[in-house]
């Protein structure tokens, strides 16, 4: 297992729990699930070493006789010499396979690894009800097998099989999210493959590209970051051509009202609420619009969170995925203008603004380490982002609040900054300012301790002194 945990960087948890399923003494229906490129297929390879009783990956975009074809050609691969014809139904494929796994005899378990799930399912197939009964019927008796399910589709995996109200309902016994890399983990798997980068641009490329494995892997080695972004993002015929669209396509179905949620959002750092976002791409207000909304959690997309004493306890959505972020800044509008699009932006004042409000979405996604720099670890805490109410004549705005069980309240000022961070008077004067009004916005009684969350530090002077803490780039890393 050392081996397999030198390869599989970041997945500890997640080998840890495959490791339990292995040694179960029960039948396993395991869902494996995440969104597309994330190593969901890669992590269960490597950690079963392509040791499979059967497998069968789903064909994009397919027909149902296509898939069942394709089926065949997994029954023959696996079946020991047996020639199987093709199924007409997926109840019969089930049962095809039913009988080969019947003939099989291993030590230890027999793992039959299903990928790309949602694939298999066109209009009318039956495929959900067909599983049902391979596993109700026979499969949930079978004390040596593993049944793992993989798909990049999350909400399919959500609505047909996660929260399934037929045969299904609550037949799943392990379900395994796997969540992008950390700026840790980032830096781990750019190292295993002998690509040198400081932390800051580290810290820049997961600003633009999410700790999405399949992104790191395109990063070519001897390039600087900024060449490489052009030549995955801004050349023609680009190593991650057309990402954004595939990326949505392929995890949701009827994806253009995804896109129009996330366009909205891309649009209001802060977010919006339901209400707003429903004006915006003028969607209808029903169960679907539910879905769409929590489909984007669940991909971690979006993050739903509620402002800092709103009274009205009403639900703010923002976007937080790094990648569409910077798709909607940049690629929509200059992609293939310029293969060395991105070079010439380095320094500009478009640039800057951008770094500035991509790092605090790093760090939002980083509060947890944010909060080990702290030494609160483990202090229970919330999250919140805090906006003065429309009709107030100042307005204020603090992006990053950590309310602390310890009576203790956070408030955390984000620089993306090329060296040590010289604090001026007028953003001396500028927190002060908004602290005021947070204090006096929300009745605050409690302490509050203003940190600076930075790339290389405080430059000590005379206005240095209203910070608490200061958090680096080094700290995120951890």
């Amino acid at each position: 297992m050392d081996q397999k945990q030198d390869i599989l960087i970041g997945r500890d948890a997640e080998i840890k729990h495959l490791e339990s399923i292995s040694l179960s003494k029960e039948a396993e229906f395991v869902i494996v699930y995440g969104r597309r490129r994330v190593g969901k297929t890669f992590l269960i390879n490597t950690f079963f070493s392509d040791n499979y009783t059967f497998k069968l990956t789903g064909l994009a975009q397919k027909s149902k006789r296509e898939q069942l074809a394709n089926f065949a050609v997994s029954l023959n691969r696996y079946g020991g010499g047996i020639k199987y014809r093709n199924p007409r139904t997926w109840y019969e494929a089930f049962n095809m396979l039913r009988e080969l796994l019947e003939k099989v005899h291993v030590k230890g378990k027999r793992v039959i690894f299903i990928d790309e799930l949602p694939w298999l399912d066109s209009r009318g197939s039956n495929l959900v009800s067909a599983l049902e009964h391979f596993w109700n019927d026979w499969a949930v008796t079978q004390n040596d097998l593993i049944l793992l399910v993989c798909g990049s589709a999350t909400s399919w995996i959500t609505k047909k099989i996660l929260k399934n109200r037929g045969g299904l309902h609550n037949r799943v016994t392990q379900k395994i999210y796997i969540r992008p890399f950390t700026l840790a983990e980032c830096k781990e798997y750019l190292k295993s493959r002998d690509i040198i980068m400081e932390d800051k641009e580290i810290a820049e490329c997961y600003m633009i590209m999410g700790g999405i494995p399949f992104y790191l892997k395109n990063i070519r080695q001897g390039a600087s970051l900024s060449q490489n972004v052009d030549e995955m993002f801004f050349a023609e015929k680009g190593r991650l051509d057309d990402e954004f669209n595939a990326l949505y396509t392929s995890l949701f179905q009827k994806s253009d009202n995804y896109i129009k949620v996330v366009q909205a959002l891309s649009s209001k750092n802060k977010g919006l609420t339901r209400e707003e976002i429903l004006k915006t791409t003028k969607l209808d207000n029903n169960g679907h619009f539910t879905t769409v909304l929590q489909d984007l959690m669940d991909c971690d997309f979006i993050r739903r969170y509620q402002g800092y004493g709103n009274m009205s306890k009403m639900s703010i959505y923002q976007l937080t995925d790094p990648f569409t972020l910077f798709y909607y800044k940049f690629i929509k509008n200059n992609g293939k203008s310029d293969k060395a699009f991105w070079q010439y932006q380095i320094g500009t004042r478009q640039h800057d603004t951008w770094a500035g409000l991509a790092f605090e979405q790093l760090c939002l996604n980083h509060h947890r380490q944010i909060e080990q720099a702290l030494g609160i670890a483990v202090i229970s805490t919330r999250v919140y982002s805090w906006t003065t109410p429309k009709t107030a004549e100042e307005k204020a705005q603090i992006d990053l609040i950590i309310k602390r069980a310890d009576k203790v309240i956070n408030i955390c000022e984000m620089k993306f900054y090329d060296g040590e961070y010289m604090m001026k008077k007028k953003d001396y004067n500028d927190i002060e300012r908004r602290i005021r009004a947070f204090r006096m916005a929300n009745e605050i009684r409690q302490a509050i301790h203003p940190v600076l969350v930075t790339t290389f530090g405080l430059a000590n002077n005379q206005y240095s002194s209203i910070f608490q803490n200061t958090v680096t780039l080094k700290d995120l890393f951890k």
